[in-house]
């Protein structure tokens, strides 16, 4: 049976987008960015669509496309509309999906929703963590929020190595750890496609 997998981070910028295209690739699984905010001339999903090399992969339309990079409720006033979670739908697909959030957790989708309200249970969940004054507090609050719910969760660290740090998350979360993205002079294809390779017996 093909997994549906949701990717978030632990802030803003932490990497959720090269770590979705590795994961796309590793799986030959769809893509689907639910809510996009501003940048929609190469939006997330183009991004992906360029990294990735499989032919299986489809590249799925956002719910919603915004054209400032704001949190999503901002972003939606500004063009004024409200977002319904009832208008995202996950699309219909056989493969194995990966679904990109829209910034951490938290982020606000409306007056009363927030990206997790669709996440459903039944997905695998992925959380970016990227090293920085602060991220501990926010990978612990992410991820025990994430088990506290039920979710099955694993971690990608984005960004070179911090021991003291990932040795605290480790000892504080147990959540199994899928693989580190280094920061690289650049991504392409052929970088994708060698993460995929390292990942892709976690997955």
């Amino acid at each position: 049976m093909p997994n549906t997998y949701f990717v978030t981070g632990i802030s803003t910028d932490v990497g959720k987008t090269i770590a979705s295209a590795i994961l796309v690739e590793a799986l030959e699984a769809d893509y689907w960015k639910p809510v996009q905010a501003g940048e929609l001339n190469f939006c997330d999903t183009k991004k992906v669509e360029q990294l990735v090399s499989n032919k299986i992969s489809k590249f799925h339309v956002n719910s919603y496309a915004l054209k400032t990079p704001m949190s999503p409720h901002a972003a939606a006033e500004i063009d004024n509309i409200s977002i319904d979670i009832k208008q995202i739908v996950e699309p219909k697909t056989k493969n194995n999906l990966v679904i990109e959030g829209a910034g951490g957790l938290l982020v606000p989708l409306n007056n009363t929703q927030t990206v997790f309200d669709i996440i459903k249970p039944s997905y695998k969940v992925i959380v970016v963590s990227r090293h920085y004054l602060g991220s501990i507090n926010h990978t612990l609050l992410t991820v025990n929020f994430l088990k506290e719910k039920g979710f099955d969760v694993s971690l990608i660290y984005s960004g070179n190595e911090h021991k003291t740090t990932e040795d605290i998350i480790a000892k504080m979360t147990n959540a199994s750890v899928i693989g580190r993205i280094n920061d690289e002079p650049y991504f392409d294809k052929n970088v994708v496609r060698e993460y995929a390779e390292l990942f892709k017996e976690k997955l």
